[in-house]
């Protein structure tokens, strides 16, 4: 499950209507307890995945070796 994409639907529905009542000025918007439900469990899994994903690259940075990087400055010498 941890490569599968997440299904962001609910969170796109739910930018548009706040978009929407933004752009005709309304003062509140309305979610029904289905599409809140499919909001709420789409955070979820988007936050669950984040997360495991921090906590890999955390842990492939602190497996790995130090990196030596080396410059070499050669005062443009090498400029045509």
């Amino acid at each position: 499950m941890q490569n599968e994409p997440v299904n962001t639907m609910a969170i796109q529905q739910f930018i548009s209507q706040v978009k929407s009542a933004d752009a005709s000025n309304q003062k509140e918007i309305r979610v029904d307890i289905k599409n809140a439900r499919r909001l709420a469990l789409t955070l979820g899994e988007v936050m669950t995945k984040l997360n495991g994903d921090l906590e890999a690259l955390l842990l492939k940075q602190a497996s790995r070796e130090d990196e030596v990087i080396q410059v070499q400055l050669d005062g443009g010498s090498s400029w045509k």
